[in-house]
């Protein structure tokens, strides 16, 4: 029986999908979900991360709705948004983006949350937030200008990716550290087996 559970992932973060991975789990199924992830006026970083992780599993949901072969799946979203206080830092697309959110995080304390959310195969919605503090060290002009030449700033919240060279940037992190990279393994396998998903199913016997 457990090895017909399938688990469906409403997302195409490479990241996500090796932090699954490195937890034994393999998705049968990606589904990254367009939607506008546009903050709302005044919305708190921890409310959107949220909002957006739900949206994106509802999306899925309705998908999948009419098709059989996924009706009794389980679905995975998340979101992960970084802020200073309550402002929140999109993804940067654009060097001049990159410059002025590395220049803001250098040397203090930032927040970055991630939105998980589980769609039961019987359709129940399992909500979490999870916060992670992450301090960065004061950035030299030269350390910011030769991050910005690798490009590993593209594309990422905050401007920055911890599993790449940004990770020696970090003086100091509270809380989950896969939480800052994509996706929060402890709570995220918590969910699931909370929801009778067989999260051992897929790991290698020794």
């Amino acid at each position: 029986m457990a090895l017909e559970q399938k688990l469906i992932l409403a997302s195409g973060s490479p990241r996500r999908l090796d932090l699954l991975n490195q937890a034994g789990i393999k998705p049968a199924k990606l589904m990254p979900m367009d939607i506008d992830e546009t903050p709302k006026r005044s919305e708190h970083p921890r409310s959107l991360a949220r909002r957006l992780s739900t949206e994106k599993a509802e999306a899925a949901l309705s998908a999948l709705r009419d098709d059989p072969a996924w009706r009794h799946s389980y679905i995975l979203s998340a979101d992960t948004v970084v802020a200073v206080g309550r402002r929140i830092l999109e993804k940067t697309e654009y060097t001049d983006e990159a410059h002025a959110a590395l220049h803001l995080l250098s040397g203090r304390g930032h927040w970055v949350y991630t939105g998980i959310c589980l769609v039961t195969p019987g359709g129940k919605f399992r909500q979490n937030v999870v916060q992670t503090k992450v301090r960065f060290k004061r950035l030299s002009s030269r350390e910011i200008e030769n991050y910005i030449a690798s490009g590993q700033w593209r594309g990422k919240a905050g401007a920055y990716a911890i599993q790449g060279i940004a990770g020696s940037f970090v003086q100091k992190l509270v809380g989950s550290y896969t939480n800052v990279v994509g996706l929060p393994l402890y709570e995220v396998m918590a969910l699931l087996a909370g929801e009778g998903f067989d999260v051992a199913a897929g790991w290698p016997e020794g």
